[in-house]
């Protein structure tokens, strides 16, 4: 009966030995994937979403001043367009 509790402990020991070592190397493989990802996206050259709101609101505020400029351009246009006085409109008939 000795004998056979003497192998089932070295058994015991020798499985718990192997968990343990699979579980470093999990930890170690993970932590190799997280870094390589870590890398691989950093090298991306995507922007934070701080840059993205700034540019964002750059943007929204030049689609507006460009609309207002757009609005006074028609404006002066239709102002010079009121101001000249209209031509009788030319005939095409010779001599008439």
């Amino acid at each position: 009966m000795q004998s056979e509790n003497r192998l089932f402990d070295d058994f015991v020991k020798v499985m718990n030995g192997a968990a343990g070592t699979l579980a470093g190397m999990t930890r170690e493989a993970e932590g190799a994937f997280r870094e390589r990802m870590r890398d691989w996206i950093g090298g991306l050259d995507m922007v934070s979403r701080e840059e993205f709101e700034a540019v964002k609101a750059i943007a929204v505020a030049a689609r507006e001043e460009n609309q207002a400029l757009k609005a006074r351009l028609d404006a002066l246009d239709a102002a010079a367009a009121a101001k000249r006085p209209r031509k009788p409109p030319a005939s095409d008939a010779p001599g008439a």
